[in-house]
């Protein structure tokens, strides 16, 4: 859907943590009422929430709207997904403003990740999980593993590659006092940790943490004389491939373990935006680990296949870079907040409010939610 009708104007966090001590609806009423306080908006002018949940693990929107104490709510908007939720949620945010169904929208995610559920060791029961999975794994990394393995191998990247993504993402962290993970990584530190699954060591895969994350979706008109310039919602889409799943053991059904939705999406994205790759000037690309980066950096054609590793090996996507990626730290650094964190740092960027991390060129982006079978994404440009 072509929208630039809408932009993002607020963006709202709570601190990230190991121990929040706080319930999930706590958190998530802190993120939101700083989303829309960012924005320069009162909680009387928002009419919309939307969030995602995994397993149970967050809370409802009409409960939100309750503790915001919204005068009423004309858009609402519950799904179950995880990681692809984010960029899908904003763009079914801009469209409802679209369409007249609402006039700011706040989207938001809030969990306690670490101290409560955490994905990382969820077993995924009530979806026949206990017949599908004969081959003796169930847990995340394992299975997202099988992809990354075959990946590197295919496309003939390895560890160093990895070790670049992170060693660059973790600098951005440097930056970054939200950042979960903020001291310094080399890339021999990298190679002398141990494996996890293979082929990822601990600074491979994501850390989770208990927070929240909100951002406000508001008509591009009115977002003209809010607080901030707009973060305008160019393009987004959403796209499975065929047989995208019922449950994680549903990837056996997955034809080609070294491309994942975006490869599905890339082109549609790009032309509803009217821009290309090559227009894009940083991205923010969604990292549960690292070879989700290498392979949404190259479905999305910002490299040559086989050559994603080479741009994080170059020192192009860290600071000071050419091309910056994940300028947060990403999900690896900052903190697992499945992915809404990482469009509220893309919004952020384009809006020129990155502080010390922030880039240079910031009128176009890419922004990414999801890791393999299926998952979402989206242009944001400045007003132009």
């Amino acid at each position: 859907m072509a929208l630039r009708q809408a932009a993002i104007t607020g963006v709202g966090y709570t601190p990230l943590e190991k121990r929040s001590g706080r319930s999930v609806l706590d958190l998530a009423t802190e993120a939101c009422r700083g989303a829309i306080d960012d924005a320069g908006l009162a909680p009387t002018q928002v009419d919309g929430v939307a969030s995602f949940a995994v397993m149970h693990d967050s809370v409802p929107t009409q409960a939100v709207a309750t503790t915001l104490a919204l005068p009423q709510l004309r858009f609402s908007l519950d799904i179950d997904l995880g990681g692809q939720a984010p960029c899908h949620l904003v763009t079914q945010a801009a469209a409802a403003i679209a369409t007249g169904q609402a006039d700011h929208v706040v989207v938001f995610r809030a969990l306690n990740g670490r101290s409560g559920n955490r994905v990382g060791t969820m077993q995924f029961h009530g979806m026949g999980a206990q017949h599908r999975y004969p081959i003796g794994y169930d847990a995340y990394l394992m299975y997202v593993g099988m992809f990354g393995q075959r990946f590197l191998h295919e496309t003939g990247q390895g560890e160093l590659d990895t070790a670049a993504v992170a060693v660059s993402q973790r600098q951005w962290a440097e930056r970054n006092d939200r950042a979960y993970r903020r001291h310094p990584l080399t890339v021999d530190e990298y190679l002398a940790a141990p494996f996890v699954a293979e082929p990822y060591r601990g600074p491979d895969c994501t850390v989770e943490v208990d927070g929240a994350c909100a951002v406000v979706v508001s008509a591009l008109d009115v977002a003209r004389d809010l607080a901030h310039p707009p973060a305008v919602v160019a393009s987004g889409t959403y796209r499975g491939g065929p047989r995208p799943g019922l449950d994680i053991g549903d990837h056996l059904l997955w034809d080609d373990y070294t491309r994942n939705y975006t490869s599905y999406l890339a082109d549609d994205l790009y032309g509803r935006a009217g821009v290309s790759a090559a227009d894009v000037q940083f991205a923010e690309i969604y990292d549960c680990f690292t070879t989700t980066v290498l392979m949404g950096i190259e479905g999305l054609g910002l490299a040559e296949r086989g050559q994603s590793g080479e741009l994080f090996r170059s020192g192009a996507t860290g600071p000071g870079g050419v091309f910056p990626v994940n300028t947060h730290g990403g999900l690896l650094s900052e903190g697992y907040l499945h992915g809404m964190n990482t469009v509220a740092e893309a919004a952020l960027q384009v809006q020129g409010r990155g502080g010390e991390r922030q880039v240079a060129r910031h009128e176009v982006a890419v922004v990414t939610s999801g890791a393999l079978m299926d998952g979402s994404a989206m242009i944001l440009t400045a007003d132009r």
